[in-house]
């Protein structure tokens, strides 16, 4: 039995589909609904049970899990923790810590517990402006310094497993900039790809913000850009790969500009390349990052052999499989 948190998000809800595929169903999502529209991720996928994430972790704390469902603990094979605020911009600190950080340790504590897998997801944003560099290294973790509170959050629990030792037996995994199927519901915080579709089928045109430094011209900012089919191909490798811990990146490795990431949504829609560059919002400015590019040679040494999907077909997989007609994952 595997239990996916955050299992009606973007990235929980696609690894709940790519096991699916795999041939499992035996399946517990946990998540909060709320008035969002990911329940819609849902629909296509196959599992046992859902459970609203405070009813979970109330369950877990007071080892209740068993007798509410009916199934013995010595049964999880792995918790797969996607579970978490992932808004960037998020203000309320007091809520990242009890969502991202609290919640976490409680999960990891029970996972070890039982003699389950854990694999949780920490994020890129804990690399802050990337002057440490992009490295996976844990010996490195301390040296980090995140711009913003979601990505401080994620860096609490890193170093928390760090000094108590359970990095050796936890699966930490730092997610660049992934896009995809089954992102409709989060707002402003939806990829690049899926606005500027939209953007394009309003106006023929993509806004991008301006650079404000001198070394970066307009729209050449650079992201590790992932698609997510290749995101979860990463997340499961650590599933049946059970004697490898630690944290890993999980990115394409390369760095691609805005602007190539654009040309990649025209290309894919047919039509001609129009880019507006507009003011970037002052709040964001001093925390924007110009450069990220994950080092995917630690998950390459623990053997993940994969090709990395190209952005121009991934875009091109997206664009025209999914947004086109509505789809998700699955459909």
């Amino acid at each position: 039995m595997i239990i996916v948190t955050g299992g009606a998000g973007f990235i929980g809800s696609a690894i709940v589909w790519k096991l699916n595929k795999l041939g499992r169903d035996d399946i517990i999502i946990i998540d909060h609904l709320g008035t969002e529209e990911k329940w819609k991720n849902l629909i296509p996928l196959k599992f046992m049970d859902y459970i609203e994430k405070d009813d979970f972790l109330d369950l877990v704390v007071n080892d209740k899990l068993s007798s509410a469902f009916g199934f013995g603990q010595s049964e999880i094979e792995a918790i797969i923790h996607m579970g978490a605020c992932s808004s960037t911009t998020e203000q309320d600190a007091t809520y990242l810590v009890k969502n991202n950080f609290e919640y976490t340790k409680q999960l990891a504590l029970f996972a070890l517990r039982v003699d389950a897998r854990f694999i949780y997801s920490s994020s890129a944003a804990t690399y802050g402006n990337g002057d440490k560099g992009f490295s996976d290294d844990e010996a490195e973790l301390s040296k980090l310094h995140p711009l913003n509170m979601y990505g401080y959050s994620k860096q609490l629990f890193d170093l928390w497993a760090l000094r108590n030792g359970l990095l050796n037996k936890l699966v930490g995994l730092k997610f660049f900039n992934v896009f995809g199927p089954n992102e409709y519901h989060k707002g402003d915080m939806r990829s690049l790809v899926h606005k500027a579709f939209e953007q394009i089928l309003a106006t023929g045109k993509i806004r991008l913000f301006k650079s404000y430094k001198s070394n970066y011209a307009d729209g050449e900012q650079m992201r590790d850009f992932i698609y997510i089919k290749d995101a979860v191909d990463m997340t499961l490798h650590f599933l049946t790969n059970k004697n490898t811990a630690g944290i890993f990146n999980i990115g394409s490795g390369v760095a691609n500009t805005w602007n190539k990431l654009a040309s990649a949504i025209f290309n894919a829609l047919r039509k001609p390349i129009q880019i507006d560059y507009i003011d970037m919002p002052e709040v964001i400015r001093k925390k924007y990052q110009y450069y990220t590019c994950a080092d995917i040679s630690k998950i390459r040494k623990n053997g993940y052999e994969k090709e990395i999907t190209p952005i121009e077909k991934s875009v091109d997989d997206y664009v025209t499989k999914y947004l086109l007609g509505g789809k998700r994952l699955g459909e």
